[in-house]
């Protein structure tokens, strides 16, 4: 049942899509320009730098809510089970991101709220996920390469983190069930971005920049 209500508390906070109420705010609908994707990269080539972190820090912090609230109602209790409560929080608000209901299920990638979900996860995760998405965006200019390895880099992360014994007082199968949910969310990240990898291995992978070139 704690796991149902932190999917269910997750998908209600996922459903506060940033990109598209920024956008509305605005004066567009953000899925019918650019990419037609309601993330950040998309409302940053198409509204600028401003936009795309105000869209971003929104989605990185309603991934980081659930995930606080989640512990807070079950942590005490269920002392052993916290990284599963926080990580099925997160798949809940991740999938609210990416799947909202009132918009037809057409939402966002759920990057940026994974970024919620490795900050609020334990600290050893930041450092990694912070290194491998700007040592990757920095130098290729490619947000979805960094992405996707980011995600990688978690999945891997987690498994050794697990088995090393860094998730205190879990069981082998808590943590085999901590892996496939992490597991779900890596494969959904990859699928999500199927065109972005077809677009890469073609050398075809539109680059963004910051400050400069994203405006069409």
């Amino acid at each position: 049942m704690e796991r149902v209500i932190c999917l269910s508390i997750g998908y209600l906070f996922g459903l506060f899509q940033t990109a598209y109420i920024y956008g509305k705010i605005h004066g567009i609908d953000i899925r019918q320009y650019g990419s037609g994707n309601a993330g950040t990269t998309n409302t940053l080539r198409v509204l600028g730098t401003k936009a795309g972190l105000i869209v971003f820090a929104g989605d990185v912090l309603k991934c980081v809510f659930a995930v606080v609230i989640c512990s807070a109602l079950f942590g005490k209790s269920h002392p052993d089970m916290v990284y599963l409560f926080k990580i099925y929080a997160a798949a809940g608000a991740i999938l609210g991101h990416n799947f909202p209901f009132y918009l037809h299920f057409k939402g966002g990638k759920g990057i940026a709220a994974t970024a919620g979900l490795i900050l609020s996860f334990h600290p050893t995760f930041l450092p990694v996920g912070v290194i491998m998405f700007f040592g990757t965006f920095l130098t290729t200019h490619y947000v979805s390469l960094g992405s996707l390895l980011v995600y990688a880099a978690f999945m891997v992360q987690i498994t050794v983190s697990g088995q090393m014994g860094l998730f205190t007082g879990m069981s082998q199968p808590h943590l085999i069930e901590l892996y496939a949910v992490a597991s779900f969310l890596t494969a959904m990240a990859y699928y999500k971005h199927r065109e972005n990898i077809k677009r890469l291995l073609k050398g075809e992978e539109r680059k963004t920049y910051l400050f400069k070139k994203n405006k069409q």
